[in-house]
């Protein structure tokens, strides 16, 4: 039995089959749904489906929605009763999910090349932060840019990533570190979602750094800042500017106490919580991070497989980040065999930003998940879809199957491993967002 055989979703009515927007006709279709037999973590792992792929199969598409997926016999005798507009013929090319980019700084000022020189002449994360470079030097320059400059800059960010498949991406403050530029940060990514109307989810990252108005030569203020990034949490949400709330918890950053005051902000408000944690060290950012339930634990090669278990019982996305891993030179490797073990989802982002991974493509993002941490491309592609939308609390994107947004990518492909395997060559067709095919492409 091959793939096209082992899927018959039920031919509906004669009204409901000529009802339909658009449709998508001759696909092969990467679902990375369950229904479908895709089963990464499937107890019955050997019977699953590569991908939940579908051959030779066709999608309905209503009101932004897949409405009906079937075999393209299903369908062939109703084509007469739509425009030609409303019907794509792929001729046998590959559609998946639209890809999700589940963690971004995309929304700056400046520029750090400096500090990528000052590495490769030796200098190390820690130092360039002492030396005032890092964080904060991107802070100093996002605060003074102005509203229509930070969108200019980051606009070219965004496009970028959905010139190569993606129709949903996280885009978090931080870079501020004080409320009004938080406030113009959190703003642009919602301006960036208007105008290209794809799915942005804002994540407020205020407890990323300390600002240099807290530092001293006695002492450093991080718990009075820290209270400031509190009070400032109530005020950005009640504007309607936060989806979600993120920290730094590392020991160049913020402890595990600093950030749970910031995560009982976030309960109060109904918010989601995730967390930047073990990029450096081990210090229990995602043992906190799941009590909180939180939506994800992102970096992570310093992760514990104590704090595996603990994100398996939460039900915490592990999000992987090999853009940082990669410019950071770093050797530590995550946890990967672990988090398989304890089946831990695992997504993959590009975490652009402007100091440790200046990355736009989340196709090489895959790539480097592949060679750099051994994940097979059926892992980074499901980290860049389903897993990625799980880290985001998007349950209807990130598959392909009935109820869905109807948020698809069309590649010109001979498999899904293409996507992992090229470097440089984007086999991109088009993206479709809530059911509308997107002129950026």
């Amino acid at each position: 039995m091959n793939e096209s055989e082992n899927f018959n979703e039920q031919t509906l009515d004669e009204s409901t089959m000529t009802s339909f927007d658009q449709l998508i006709i001759n696909a092969n279709i990467a679902t990375f749904s369950a229904h479908y037999g895709f089963g990464i973590y499937a107890d019955n792992q050997a019977n699953s489906i590569p991908y939940g792929q579908l051959l030779n199969a066709s999608i309905g598409i209503k009101n932004g929605k897949i409405a009906w997926v079937g075999t393209h016999d299903q369908i062939t005798a109703h084509l007469s009763k739509y425009q030609d507009s409303q019907i794509t013929d792929v001729n046998g090319k590959w559609i998946t999910p639209g890809l999700i980019d589940c963690h971004t700084h995309i929304v700056y000022g400046g520029n750090r090349s400096n500090e990528f020189e000052a590495r490769l002449q030796g200098a190390s994360y820690q130092d360039i932060a002492a030396q005032g470079g890092g964080i904060v030097a991107t802070v100093s320059a996002t605060r003074t840019a102005s509203i229509e400059s930070l969108f200019a800059q980051s606009e070219k960010r965004l496009v970028a990533l959905m010139k190569e498949g993606v129709t949903s991406i996280e885009i978090k403050s931080g870079y501020g570190l004080d409320l009004d530029t938080e406030r113009k940060m959190l703003t642009v990514a919602r301006q960036l979602s208007e105008k290209y109307d794809i799915h942005v989810s804002t994540t407020y990252l205020a407890a990323h750094a300390l600002p240099p108005e807290y530092k001293s030569h006695m002492q450093d203020r991080a718990d009075d800042y820290i209270e400031q990034v509190c009070e400032w949490l109530p005020i950005l949400h009640a504007e309607g500017l936060v989806d979600a709330v993120d920290g730094f918890c590392e020991n160049i950053a913020f402890s595990s106490d600093q950030i749970r005051r910031v995560f009982e902000v976030a309960r109060s408000l109904d918010l989601p919580v995730k967390l930047h944690s073990e990029q450096l060290s081990d210090i229990g950012g995602s043992a906190l991070v799941a009590e909180y339930k939180g939506l994800s634990s992102d970096h992570l090669e310093h992760l514990s497989e104590e704090d595996i278990k603990k994100m398996a019982a939460s039900n915490t996305v592990a999000v992987i980040l090999p853009g940082a891993f990669y410019t950071l030179r770093d050797t530590k490797l995550p946890p990967i065999e672990a988090l398989r073990t304890h089946r831990v989802p695992m997504a993959i982002s590009t975490d652009c930003n402007p100091g440790t991974s200046p990355l736009t493509s989340l196709l090489l993002t895959m790539n480097m998940g592949c060679t750099l941490f051994y994940l097979t491309p059926e892992e980074v592609l499901a980290g860049s879809t389903v897993y990625a939308a799980q880290a985001l609390g998007l349950p209807n994107k990130g598959k392909i199957e009935v109820g869905c947004d109807a948020d698809l990518a069309l590649w010109d492909i001979a498999r899904p491993a293409d996507l992992a395997y090229q470097m440089g060559l984007n086999p991109i067709q088009g993206i479709m967002v809530q059911g509308r095919w997107s002129e950026t492409i």
